[in-house]
């Protein structure tokens, strides 16, 4: 099946949702209460809902400032190896690309099944590269979307190998981030693949953020010794970033009225499908900050300076968020509709942004230039 007969498929699913295209306007947010921060506002319960509205500007906004690749195919995972080149991933081509001073080089593929949502997605570079050369992948195969590993040395990326399988695959809601916490662990997102259930079956590994070693294995500490699991209840999680003192946040599409930003902890379920955004109940854990679905539909997420950046497809916005401390502040938006749907933001090692735009995929409404990596300078 071609893409574009799956796009058709799946948005004929309304029940499923497509957290790419979604088709029905979202109900209006909660009423404030309380005295919020600039750009957000109250729920009668805490959590923060954004709310784009202009601001006093005491320091230049984050801009654009140049292109570091053009001519992509869905650029989708970027990490960055020790001297400052980036690793990028295609979802819908499989090519791994190594991006520096302006020249993009194809270093390898990894065949990839996918369908819509599926194909070639996150990427991360080994905490130890120097020494085992790894590169890890987020794919989905014939059977299922997994974790792979490939070393890359002499320019080339090896065959790679599976680490962990068995996650469930779908044509919408694959997860598919990667991350490497401070503790050395690798941090995975799945989706619930349109099956909702599977967010709060801890037997199933889709709807969840995982916690592996390197090789693959349930890493020490988690909730279940014998399980990779790490927190549920998620419904479609494409964003993961550590703050400078090793807190996990994670960016969460929600359904039709609210999607989410969230503080990940150890064995935590986030309530999905028993609740979309803020649920309140005390065996759930809420949002710390709640969108409109058409002002976010959230993918990227990178930390910098205090500050947590968020990248959204169909808001067409890059969302910055304040931290103070375990609480998410002052969420504002910037670049609104100037570069169309933001799908990646990553912090480069000399401290600018690198953000993907998603536009030639099939979905929404396509835009005349090519999918690119923008050069973000954050001020």
């Amino acid at each position: 099946m071609t893409r574009a007969a799956a796009l058709l498929l799946v948005l004929a699913l309304a029940a499923c949702g497509n957290d790419e295209q979604r088709t029905a306007d979202p109900p209006p947010p909660s009423s404030p209460g309380g005295d919020p921060s600039p750009g957000a506002s109250e729920t009668p319960t805490g959590t923060r809902t954004a709310t784009p509205q202009p601001q006093p500007q005491p320091n230049p906004p984050p801009r654009v400032v140049g292109t570091v690749a053009r001519n992509l195919a869905v650029p989708w995972g970027v990490d960055f190896l020790p001297n400052g080149a980036g690793v990028v991933t295609e979802r819908d081509s499989g090519r791994v690309l190594v991006v520096r001073d302006g020249r993009v080089r194809e270093i390898g593929h990894i065949p990839e099944d996918g369908q819509l949502e599926a194909g070639l997605l996150g990427v991360a570079v080994s905490p130890d590269f120097g020494s085992d050369r790894q590169l890890y992948f987020y794919v989905t195969s014939g059977e299922d979307n997994r974790v792979v590993r490939a070393s890359y040395d002499d320019g080339r990326l090896s065959t790679p190998e599976p680490v962990l399988t068995g996650i469930p695959k779908g044509a919408i809601h694959d997860g598919g981030r990667l991350a490497f916490g401070p503790d050395g662990l690798l941090y995975v997102s799945t989706g619930e693949v349109g099956d909702p259930e599977r967010a709060q079956d801890r037997s199933s590994l889709g709807g969840k953020i995982l916690r592996i070693t390197p090789d693959g294995g349930p890493a020490p500490g988690n909730p279940d010794p014998d399980s990779p699991v790490w927190s549920w209840g998620h419904r479609n999680v494409q964003g993961l970033a550590f703050d400078s003192d090793g807190r996990l946040w994670a960016s969460e599409f929600g359904q039709q009225a609210w999607d989410e930003l969230n503080l990940i902890e150890k064995g935590g379920n986030y309530g999905w499908p028993r609740h979309e955004g803020e649920g309140g109940e005390p065996d759930f854990t809420d949002p710390q900050v709640v969108w409109r679905t058409s002002e976010a539909s959230p993918s990227g997420l990178a930390h910098l300076d205090g500050r947590l950046w968020m990248a959204s497809l169909r808001g067409q916005r890059l969302w910055r968020i304040g931290l103070d401390g375990a609480q998410a502040v002052r969420p504002r938006d910037f670049l609104v509709g100037d570069h169309g749907r933001l799908r990646t933001v990553a912090v480069a090692p000399d401290g600018m942004l690198w953000v993907t735009t998603s536009n030639h995929d099939g979905r929404g409404d396509p835009r005349p230039d090519d999918d690119r990596i923008l050069l973000v300078d954050p001020s």
